[in-house]
């Protein structure tokens, strides 16, 4: 049985990976957390039996102590990973970190190279690679049946109330805090893009903005905050988005305490109650992502809050059929060409199991990598840090295009390293 210190006890902390840790007690046990937050650290310490000597508010207590567990997960915003990360490694923790690895390019390759140098597993959280959605389109691209791959479309439905939660009031909302959305959301999608190319990127080119939630589009007689504004039937209405669902995410960011009365009183002091048009948000609401590969394949990738369904749905074209998924239904597609428009399509139709837990399963399949490599002394992940480098890279790049309407090539994100 493996020990385990977790850094960060908010949502991901808390109910991913304590919880599956909880629930697997034959494979780990956490014997250590720090939170600065009081109700979220006390809360872990209860579910968990923490020791008061293993109990922390700040990283400096923790890491003053050396070494004192087997596992280090890293669930902490993005920034403080650089830090965080380095002391762990020099330590020699084997570590789970939170997806950016960092929202600094020359803190990822820093990162990275360290945790190569030392020898380090370093898992980062791409769980798309782990979903039965994606794992059963990887394996019907491996049988050969659409032939080889030409080009692919993908699209990440971020969904109006969760880009409006996370990315328009939230944490994330400010890429000069945090990161850009294409690296703090989409890094997942890049990263499976590569995955089922089983190819680095060559090139990329990027084009997105921030277009809707601005203080032009505010209506007119809008109050800065919902809970004193009285236009009628705005769905962006914080008391819409958070009161009928207390107790689960994501009204359970919004306040601690998850009743009606709490959330309101939060509604009208923290940013979860802003008017979305008078946030101080600065983050792309869509953007589009042209991509080459090293092995001639093509792809496209469109990242839009403007949404229904909170979905990816992707495309992929062959040389002698294709694939069509939508991983909200679970539902993969497979054509294969005709030699003319009349003679009959071969179509069949996959429905892939869906599992309890986020992201559609893919979480439980990151933490069983995990356990299973900790207990067979492995160092081979399939969301290792060294792999998981090219859809930041890819990130960084787009990015960059966006901003100064350029071809970026991945080679030259590189730098000296």
């Amino acid at each position: 049985m493996k020990t385990v210190a977790i850094i960060g006890a908010g949502q991901r902390g808390q109910y991913v990976y304590a919880e599956y840790i909880k629930n697997h007690p034959e494979e780990a046990k956490i014997i250590a957390v720090v939170e600065p937050n009081d109700f979220k650290r006390n809360r872990l310490v209860k579910n968990h039996g923490i020791k008061d000597e293993n109990i922390f508010k700040s990283t400096g207590d923790f890491f003053s102590k050396g070494k004192i567990a087997d596992l280090l997960i890293i669930a902490t915003m993005d920034e403080m990973h650089y830090d965080q990360t380095l002391q762990a490694i020099e330590l020699g923790y084997d570590i789970l970190l939170e997806k950016p690895i960092s929202p600094s390019k020359d803190e990822c390759l820093e990162i990275v190279r360290k945790a190569e140098e030392k020898g380090t597993l370093l898992m980062i959280c791409h769980v798309l690679r782990y979903t039965p959605f994606f794992r059963k389109i990887k394996e019907i691209i491996k049988s050969g049946v659409i032939g080889e791959i030409v080009n692919i479309q993908h699209n990440e439905n971020v969904g109006m109330w969760h880009m409006a939660h996370s990315f328009v009031r939230g944490n994330w909302r400010r890429e000069e805090d945090t990161s850009p959305i294409i690296l703090q959301k989409s890094c997942h999608d890049l990263d499976i893009l590569v995955w089922l190319v089983d190819d680095e990127c060559e090139k990329i080119s990027s084009f997105g903005d921030l277009t809707f939630f601005t203080e032009n589009n505010k209506p007119k007689g809008a109050a800065d905050r919902c809970i004193n504004c009285n236009v009628k039937d705005c769905i962006f209405d914080a008391r819409k988005a958070y009161l009928p669902i207390k107790g689960d995410w994501p009204a359970n960011v919004v306040s601690d305490i998850q009743e009606e009365e709490e959330i309101l009183k939060s509604l009208s002091e923290n940013q979860y109650g802003r008017c979305v048009f008078s946030c101080d948000n600065t983050v792309c609401d869509h953007q589009v992502t042209i991509i080459k590969f090293k092995n001639g394949v093509t792809a496209t990738f469109n990242l839009s809050g403007f949404t229904h369904e909170i979905s990816r749905t992707i495309k992929i074209m062959g040389t002698k059929g294709e694939i069509r998924g939508n991983d909200a239904n679970s539902s993969i597609e497979v054509i294969k060409f005709t030699s003319n428009a009349v003679e009959e399509i071969k179509k069949d139709i996959y429905k892939v199991d869906v599992f309890d837990g986020g992201h559609n399963g893919g979480d439980e399949g990151l933490m069983k990598d995990l356990f299973n490599i900790l207990k067979t002394g492995s160092k081979e992940s399939e969301s290792s840090a060294i792999k998981s480098l090219q859809s930041h890279l890819m990130s960084f790049a787009a990015e960059e295009s966006r901003l100064n309407n350029k071809v970026v090539k991945i080679q030259d994100m590189m730098g000296d390293n």
